[in-house]
């Protein structure tokens, strides 16, 4: 399924739901299941599997992250065909969902987050302003991909990429009492 998100979304939206909570949010839903995660990031760098890993006892729940920066990283780590990022650029639909089923084809993981984005401040297009993330989630064989458009500086950008993916994680998981995945 396929979600396009056009609207520009400030950064600080999930003011009211920190990474710590969604992350605690997350690895209880992962353990009740029994499942591991594995993330694919290149915007972020990894951010997404340091705020997993912050909490103790992860390795429970946390089974790897592909840091897949360059375009030969997210070949050679992940099996993105390099035609498809030719084709389409690294920050596209297919990229990010492709980003997704790879790191579950890498790993033990049952759920995958991916993003690929352009954090700015430069990298930026008309057709992909500085902001524009695409997201991938793959959570047991079913994968959602979404694009966002993030306002901010770099490190805004970076931070709300997080917050979002783990926000909708959270969400496809499914419902966990406290936490809010209804995007805004």
């Amino acid at each position: 399924m396929v979600n396009l998100m056009e609207a520009s979304t400030p950064a600080n939206f999930l003011a009211d739901q920190d990474t710590p909570a969604l992350v605690a949010a997350t690895a209880e839903l992962l353990l009740k299941k029994g499942w591991m995660l594995a993330t694919a990031e290149s915007c972020t760098g990894g951010l997404i599997a340091g705020a997993c890993t912050e909490l103790a006892g992860s390795s429970a729940w946390f089974e790897r992250g592909f840091v897949s920066y360059s375009n030969a990283a997210k070949t050679e780590l992940l099996g993105v065909d390099a035609a498809l990022i030719e084709a389409h650029g690294a920050v596209s639909e297919p990229v990010a969902r492709a980003m997704a089923e790879g790191a579950i084809a890498r790993s033990a993981a049952r759920a995958a987050v991916a993003v690929t984005g352009v954090a700015g401040p430069t990298g930026g297009s008309p057709e992909k302003p500085v902001g524009t993330v695409w997201f991938g989630w793959s959570v047991d064989g079913q994968v959602r991909t979404e694009r966002r458009r993030f306002d901010g500086d770099r490190a805004a950008v970076r931070a709300a990429t997080v917050h979002y993916a783990l926000q909708t994680l959270v969400g496809l998981l499914g419902p966990h009492p406290g936490t809010t995945t209804k995007a805004p």
